[in-house]
């Protein structure tokens, strides 16, 4: 069976994906920016550290973060986990989605250095500039580094590639993203270590639009199933009615599958149970609601389809870390 449907074998009331992935990069919300400055002169290449010690490194309890890296001068390659070398330029975004322990380097062979050797451990009362290399050619990069829960950034969901590169088409965008790495470079001459979140959030988005407007379709993850006949539907009942009490034979009759075929399409696209993802995505519509509602942790609980506050909070204790009420305080 083919991972990816064309238009036109779409089920009818099947979301368009697209379109579901406009409105999720449009909801999305991050925390937490910090900009840094990399000068890096051939020959070099380092190793960072893994997904979850730099997201601890830089926001303390969390396990997650998003990289994204502004070309200011010269060339430089990333890889993650043995992959392929991306290149990337003057005026590139390299992103890192999911924050996954990575390479980076320059045009020429080099002994690799990790991470930490060269970067000063926080709390910094100063943005730092890294630096790495010898005397040859400079490569300046300006590191960005968000948090966020949104499910486009859950490393299980995989919506985007583990690393890729972009670059903005001449024109407004080009100049846009060259303004904004400008201003994280005069930011390196305060005394502030954070920016404004809004400021990096809205480049990040756009990198974001630019990736989805040219990348081919992906074979699986959350991209794929809202392009798949069979969990495309499936989807869009959970995302439309979160509420409801759904079975699995329930969402395979709307699928027009079998109960085994649903759960084989789930496993393999998505690498979970339709279950497991109706709670995972209860729990995210809920924690948007905590975070930009007033709505009592109760009213957040029966709009998700949980009947009890005390189920509703041990659920989330689990995902999150902490109870509703104290997760929205």
């Amino acid at each position: 069976m083919r991972s990816v449907a064309a238009d036109h074998d779409r089920l009818p009331g099947a979301p368009d994906p697209d379109t579901t992935l406009r409105e999720a990069l449009e909801g999305l919300r991050l925390e937490g920016a910090v900009f840094l400055r990399a000068e890096y002169r051939e020959p070099w290449t380092y190793e960072s550290m893994s997904g979850p010690v730099t997201a601890n490194l830089l926001r303390p309890g969390t396990d997650r973060v998003l990289l994204f890296h502004l070309v200011a001068a010269g060339t430089c390659w990333v890889s993650v986990g043995g992959g392929p070398k991306h290149w990337a330029s003057v005026g590139d975004v390299i992103v890192l989605p999911y924050g996954d322990q990575h390479l980076m380097g320059g045009l020429a062979d080099s002994e690799v250095v990790p991470i930490a050797t060269f970067m000063p451990p926080p709390p910094w009362t100063q943005m730092p500039v890294l630096r790495l290399g010898a005397e040859g050619p400079e490569t300046d990069v300006v590191c960005g580094y968000l948090h966020g829960r949104d499910p486009l950034f859950d490393p299980a969901l995989r919506v985007f590639p583990a690393v890729f590169v972009v670059t903005p088409p001449v024109g407004p965008a080009a100049e846009w993203v060259r303004a904004n790495i400008e201003y994280a470079l005069t930011q390196t001459a305060t005394s502030r270590v954070g920016v404004p979140t809004r400021l990096p959030e809205l480049l990040l988005v756009e990198i974001l639009r630019l990736h989805l407007a040219s990348a081919p379709a992906a074979d699986h993850g959350w991209s794929a199933a809202l392009r798949d006949p069979v969990l495309a539907p499936a989807l869009a009942v959970i995302h439309a009615r979160p509420d409801r009490k759904w079975t699995v034979d329930d969402l395979a009759a709307t699928a027009l599958v079998s109960r085994s075929a649903l759960d084989a399409r789930f496993r393999e696209l998505l690498g979970r149970s339709p279950i497991r993802y109706l709670t995972q995505w209860r729990l995210h519509v809920a924690q948007d609601l905590l975070g930009t509602t007033d709505l009592s942790v109760l009213a957040v609980a029966h709009r998700v389809g949980y009947e009890s506050e005390e189920a509703f909070s041990r659920a989330f204790k689990r995902s999150y870390g902490s109870p509703p009420s104290v997760w929205r305080a």
